[in-house]
């Protein structure tokens, strides 16, 4: 998904083994990055451009970000040493003033039943992003009401990614400093937070096992959480895959007992002169959720990666078959007793069958059930789309499954598997008969950046989908441009992508097309719709890389409601805050509030580090 492309942007910087005793942050400069940062390689952001960002950014992406294969060269006090060289700035203790917290920090989960929730990614184990009236609170005449209530921003960050659970009053999420946060629903104060070991993407899913209530999520590490919801302390904590560059950005999926985790990697993106890519298969794991014990694992790679091309140098630079992440919520099938997901492309051949695909695993012993490729020929190795590298190898379009495959049951009892794709086209299977294909509709032209990125929704009436088909030019000769994640430089289309499509479940037809927004030839602006969207009855949300949160009417598509998210605000918590591009999770409704993450700091969208709250006249 979006690691593939940052790869393409920022490649490895010359890499060192590691010393014992820690260097200055000018001689790891000047030993490890300064080949390719001070000019040599085009690709990689120059050293002025690092000047812009705080140190924690800079560490973010050498422990668990693009920059990952490249920090395992180094030990803790180099990378924090570079990371203070390249800024210019020392670390903050990135803490929460006093005036954040609530009053009374206890969590309660004894009514969890009556109330009101929005729990994991989907709002259910089919995925379906579909919010009921009686628990949205929201009604259509209503919608164009809504005004901002509150806004919490989250430290240190240039982007909000950790869509919110909201469970017994408490939204919980995940972020890229780390923290995950328990906060008041209504009026945004905090009551816990937790530090987990890397950065927390993925939506968390809150349930009972064992006889507790726990609160499940991943992180950029490839480990799987379980923390009591009512006071942020760990139950248990598993790694599910060793693979150094694995790292989780699909949410646990709960049903009975258990959770159905993707594993996904950005080994795709860690190239340099020494490191023999690639050897990571993407994954689903199921784990007991009282405990976090394995119960199985079944790789979306059956074979395992051998070397098969040698650069001339009598090393074997070349391993494969290797993708295959998962990088979506799993969706659950308790009638067929199934788990499905779609998968990402290969990154180095030979390709598999289960590559760009959507696969059902049994659900109690997680064997693949069938499996169902879309596209072939699609290798995304960086390398092979790099100039002057000696590597022959095919490079494909990139066109992942990058969200969660939707189930519906109809009226007529036929059922469905839905999923976008990056290519621009929705499918839809028959999940009973082997993923036999029932309906493909294309809404866009696909790409990098194409198609389906984050999700879809569905009221069990029309499917929602919006487009992305997001365009950027980097700036590599120091062109004017958007500073953005490490200084690369990049202007947006802003005549492509976008716009929301309603399609007919039974046929795929497209039922109405909402168009784009306009960006009035604004170059820091996009009109891609990148973000997943959610629906409650009536009305279907979604939000764009403009910065603009819409709520579109399921009739025909008319917007009803828009709001711009991208500017300062005053924070409930006291830390400075700034909205900007809206991408990856989707609006959650719950009880008469809308919350959208704002800020998506990533090549060529703005920058932001807010969770915003909507109600009805702002009350």
């Amino acid at each position: 998904m979006k690691n593939t492309l940052i790869g393409l942007l920022l490649l490895a910087a010359v890499q060192a083994p590691g010393a014992s005793a820690a260097r200055d942050g000018a001689a790891v400069y000047k030993e490890q990055c300064a080949a390719c940062h001070d000019g040599a390689n085009e690709r990689a952001p120059r050293r002025e451009a690092l000047k812009a960002f705080e140190p924690e950014l800079v560490l973010k992406a050498l422990i668990d970000g693009p920059m990952a294969a490249q920090g395992r060269a180094l030990n803790d006090a180099e990378m924090h040493q570079v990371a203070i060289f390249l800024t210019g700035k020392q670390f903050t203790s990135g803490g929460m003033p006093q005036q954040a917290f609530c009053a009374d920090r206890s969590v309660s989960l004894a009514k969890v039943a009556e109330m009101p929730s929005w729990n994991g990614w989907g709002n259910n184990h089919f995925q379906t992003r579909f919010q009921p009236a009686d628990k949205a609170g929201l009604k259509t005449a209503d919608v164009p009401k809504l005004k901002l209530k509150w806004a919490f921003a989250v430290p240190g960050v240039i982007r909000v990614y950790g869509q919110p659970t909201i469970v017994g009053g408490t939204a919980f999420f995940g972020t890229a400093s780390d923290k995950v946060f328990a906060i008041d629903a209504k009026t945004g104060c905090l009551k816990w937070q937790f530090e987990a070991d890397a950065g927390v993407r993925t939506a968390i899913s809150v349930a009972q096992a064992g006889g507790k209530w726990m609160a499940f999520f991943g992180d950029l590490r490839g480990q799987v959480y379980g923390v009591d919801p009512t006071g942020g302390t760990l139950i248990w904590k598993q790694k599910v895959e060793d693979h150094p560059l694995a790292y989780i950005t699909a949410a646990p999926t709960f049903f009975d007992g258990r959770l159905y985790v993707g594993v996904a990697s950005r080994e795709e993106t860690a190239t340099g002169p020494d490191y023999a890519c690639c050897n990571f298969r993407g994954s689903v794991v199921a784990l007991d959720a009282a405990t976090g014990k394995r119960i199985w694992k079944t790789y979306t790679i059956p074979d395992e990666p051998k070397p098969f091309v040698d650069d001339g140098s009598g090393k074997k630079m070349i391993i494969g078959p290797a993708g295959g992440s998962v990088w979506g919520a799993p969706a659950v099938d308790p009638k067929a007793r199934a788990v499905y997901v779609g998968t990402g492309n290969d990154y180095t051949g030979p390709e598999p069958k289960t590559t760009d695909a959507m696969m059902a695993f049994d659900m109690d012993d997680g064997h693949v059930r069938w499996v169902h490729q879309m596209d072939r020929e699609d290798v995304g190795f960086m390398p092979c789309s790099t100039p002057n590298e000696p590597f022959k190898c095919p490079h494909g379009p990139d066109y992942d499954f990058g969200s969660s495959p939707i189930l519906v049951e109809q009226a007529d009892g036929k059922r469905l598997l839905m999923a976008g794709q990056k290519s621009g086209v929705i499918h839809a299977v028959d999940p009973d008969h082997d993923g036999k294909t029932i309906w493909d509709t294309r809404i866009g032209k696909g790409g990098y950046e194409g198609g389906v990125e984050f999700g879809m929704a569905t009221d069990g009436k029309l499917l929602y989908s919006p487009l992305s088909d997001f365009k950027f030019k980097v700036s590599m000769q120091g062109e004017a441009g958007r500073a953005t994640i490490m200084g690369v430089p990049a202007t947006l289309d802003p005549a492509s992508g976008g716009g929301m499509f309603a399609l007919e479940l039974a046929t795929g037809k497209i039922v109405w097309h909402a168009p784009a927004s306009d960006c009035h030839g604004d170059t820091s602006c996009s009109p891609a719709q990148t973000a997943a969207p959610s629906v409650i009855p009536g009305i279907v949300f979604s939000g764009s890389i403009d910065g603009h949160m819409r709520a579109y009417s399921t009739a025909d598509g008319k917007v009803v409601w828009d709001f711009d998210t991208k500017k300062p605000y005053q924070t409930v918590n006291g830390v400075p805050g700034n909205g900007g591009s809206i991408d990856g999770p989707g609006p959650v409704i719950v009880d008469g509030i809308l919350y959208t993450n704002s800020g998506y700091g990533y090549v060529g969208e703005a920058t932001g580090n807010v969770l915003l709250a909507f109600s009805v006249d702002g009350k």
